[in-house]
């Protein structure tokens, strides 16, 4: 069994990748955090804890951080247009959800489970990287203890989504993201040059919701809006940015890489670009000396991809 914290600012691929994680029998969901990005930190736990309630998912939920790790950066409009004013695609959901949440602020929740399970644990982040960076900045020593760092987020050989060089979630708080590529664990980086090419079209979600149980049904309600976003790059589907970090935990051959270590551009026009020095090439001595390396994936078998989603949400 894996391990899983899931670190998420849901967000309607968030909602598919949270799914995906309670139903997949190899994971063990043991924690979620929660993070600023698709919405404020309020709405996003708000959300999670929507989620957790509708689909019975036992892992606690931690609020997390609510501005980016550099405070002096200016917070951008939440993205509405994409996830909807709620978050969650504007379906119905209450202003409050009648759950506890984990007394503790989301980076502390993740330390102490890494320090309880030793070895075992694998960070899956797909939103901004702010509560990973605070916690390994609180506790350094966790990078030996966590078993690996799966995020969704960057790109490297295909353009950005929210400028020309960079991609929402590290976008949205670079120095966090540098703080955690550059940490000495492992990390896979699911990025756009996979998850762009990665969709699911709307009749082939509704085919799934009209197989499965309320809780497909809730998703592809929420999710409609978020493909109607789409149609400017997808012929009537969406982009499953998030399930693929997941899937990857579970399906790592379904993915090709490239390895190297990993920077992030911090400021200027480049703001929140990602650049990988792959391995065995040469270069003059520069910022990437002497950093860890890092898995960048490159390439995805997506058919097998959409494929292990459908199965996975299918399960009851």
């Amino acid at each position: 069994m894996h391990k899983v914290i899931y670190d998420t600012d849901p967000g309607v691929d968030d909602a598919m990748a949270l799914l995906f994680l309670h139903r997949h029998p190899e994971i063990d969901l043991i924690g979620i955090t929660t993070v600023f990005g698709n919405a404020s930190v309020e709405t996003t736990t708000r959300n999670a804890l929507f989620l957790k309630r509708e689909w019975n998912i036992p892992a606690p939920v931690a609020k997390g951080a609510s501005v980016t790790v550099d405070p002096t950066r200016e917070e951008r409009t939440w993205p509405t247009f994409v996830h909807g004013e709620n978050g969650l695609g504007n379906i119905e959901v209450p202003e409050t959800v009648d759950l506890p949440l984990d007394p503790r602020p989301a980076h502390r929740f993740i330390i102490d489970t890494v320090r309880a399970n030793p070895g075992e644990v694998r960070l899956v982040a797909v939103g901004r990287m702010t509560n990973l960076a605070m916690a390994i900045k609180e506790d350094p020593e966790i990078a030996g203890l966590v078993k690996d760092v799966v995020i969704m987020g960057g790109n490297f050989y295909v353009p950005g989504n929210v400028s020309p060089v960079a991609e929402a979630n590290i976008h949205g708080d670079p120095e966090a993201a540098d703080i955690v590529l550059t940490a000495p664990w492992k990390v896979a980086v699911i990025g756009l040059d996979v998850t762009a090419i990665t969709t699911m079209s709307r009749g082939y979600l509704a085919d799934i919701a009209a197989k499965g149980d309320g809780a497909v049904k809730l998703l592809n309600d929420l999710s409609q809006d978020y493909i109607d976003f789409y149609k400017h790059a997808v012929e009537d589907g969406m982009m499953v940015h998030d399930s693929c970090a997941c899937v990857y935990v579970v399906a790592p051959e379904l993915f090709s890489i490239v390895s190297g270590p990993v920077r992030v551009v911090c400021g200027g026009i480049a703001d929140g670009q990602t650049i990988v020095k792959p391995d065995g090439r040469r270069f003059p001595p520069g910022d990437w000396d002497g950093l860890p390396s890092q898995v960048v994936c490159t390439g995805i078998e997506s058919e097998k991809v959409i494929g292990l989603i459908r199965d996975t949400l299918l399960r009851t």
